[in-house]
């Protein structure tokens, strides 16, 4: 496939780190450009001017106007679930915290409960269904979570379906063990032995099987407590598993300091984080994936974007779409929203959910940027006026087509 006369063609990336402080606001793009896709890679690239004459025929596409972006890679998001809670957005609504909605049994446990009941090919039809509808919104990679089983026949349960949907899917897929997502109701006041059971009964399991990639856990106050945090990290790195973290949700909680204590890939969230955190998260690799939709839905302070790219932090942006605390995998969305909210460029958020994101899962040398050799998952936007166009008409859907492995897999009519 030739696509030509590409407005734009950005994400022309060859870094192979995440992207940290200015070069984060730097987008590489070639005006007037042509793409060639032979199979499933992008085989060639560049300004119109330079396009040779190939003699065998291919399908070609006329750009004009359009601009092409590499295809967001989600980060991370706990796909896999039973049910939805609207029923706790509207005690939200009316005024029930995330804590004390936890506290009565709802949150994560109700998820649990429900998830617990729910034959493991329904689950894994309700996430194929969720998956198709955020590829058709421009999601090229994914990160999804466990974290809504609780008991070790639940917890494997949920990772033989993302295991399947690795399988099964066309975009690359990663696997995160959330056993330590928070207390089972039975273990409420035996805290060590849920520990030992995800430490003892679930990760032999995970690692005989495959199951996993990395390991997490929620680290915040009234679920795991840093300690408690690094013992299970720890614990994972044992079977094979590298760390992430949910981290400063809620409270400044330590997390920041046990997930770079720990070389997490990534800390997660940031919502509640100071200056010491920002400096820390600067001087290290672990890259920080802010989740603004989550701060959002609950009303919570938006996670301190600006310092940390001018700290020269890696930051990166994912959507944690999950039936509680935010029930929405849009990418797009998402990227309006960390402009208008958080005040990053428009260079900087698409960067952040493209290539950071890719780095957030360890994917960036199969997608994320525009490269030679790279999957040519890319999205075709409708003809737009500038790239700030993008988020400023938050709610529009701009992406006219999405690319999975070479082939146009959804097209807007």
């Amino acid at each position: 496939m030739l696509l030509t006369n590409i407005k734009y063609l950005l994400g022309v990336h060859t870094e192979t780190k995440a992207l940290r402080g200015q070069a984060l606001g730097q987008l590489p793009s070639i005006e007037q450009a042509y793409l060639r896709i032979e199979g499933t890679q992008i085989v060639d690239y560049g300004p119109m001017s330079a396009l040779k004459t190939y003699e065998s025929p291919t399908q070609t596409q006329d750009l004009s106007g359009r601009y092409v972006l590499p295809c967001w890679c989600d980060s991370h998001t706990h796909l896999v679930f039973a049910g939805s809670r609207e029923q706790e957005f509207v005690d939200k609504i009316r005024g029930l915290t995330y804590a004390e909605i936890a506290q009565k049994g709802g949150g994560i446990l109700n998820s649990a409960q429900l998830l617990q009941k729910t034959p493991a090919e329904v689950l894994f039809q309700q996430a194929w269904k969720r998956l198709e509808a955020l590829k058709k919104l421009g999601t090229g990679a994914i990160e999804i979570k466990s974290g809504y089983g609780l008991t070790p026949e639940a917890e494997i349960k949920m990772l033989r379906v993302i295991k399947r949907l690795k399988q099964e899917a066309n975009i690359p897929i990663k696997a995160t063990f959330l056993g330590a997502h928070a207390f089972p109701t039975v273990f409420k006041d035996d805290r060590r032995g849920y520990i030992r059971q995800i430490i003892e009964e679930m990760l032999p399991v995970i690692a005989l099987e495959g199951l996993a990639d990395y390991i997490d856990v929620f680290c915040e106050q009234g679920f795991f407590t840093p300690a408690e945090t690094a013992q299970i990290l720890e614990a994972g790195r044992r079977y094979g598993l590298k760390a992430k973290l949910h981290a400063n949700q809620l409270h400044n909680s330590g997390g920041v300091q046990v997930g770079i204590q720990a070389g997490a890939v990534s800390v997660d969230h940031l919502e509640n984080i100071g200056p010491e955190e920002v400096q820390l998260l600067a001087q290290h690799p672990t890259i920080a994936t802010l989740l603004p939709s989550a701060a959002f839905f609950l009303r919570l302070p938006y996670p301190p974007a600006r310092q940390l790219i001018e700290a020269g932090a890696a930051v990166a942006l994912a959507t944690d779409f999950n039936p509680g605390s935010s029930p929405s995998g849009n990418m797009p969305f998402l990227v309006a929203l960390s402009c208008i909210q958080m005040r990053m460029l428009p260079e900087e958020a698409i960067n952040a959910a493209t290539f950071n994101g890719a780095c957030a899962m360890e994917v960036q040398e199969e997608v994320g940027s525009i490269a030679v050799g790279k999957r040519a998952n890319l999205m075709v936007t409708k003809a737009m006026p500038s790239l700030a166009y993008l988020p400023y008409a938050f709610g529009s859907n701009l992406i006219e087509q999405v690319l999975i492995n070479g082939s146009v897999y959804h097209r807007e009519l």
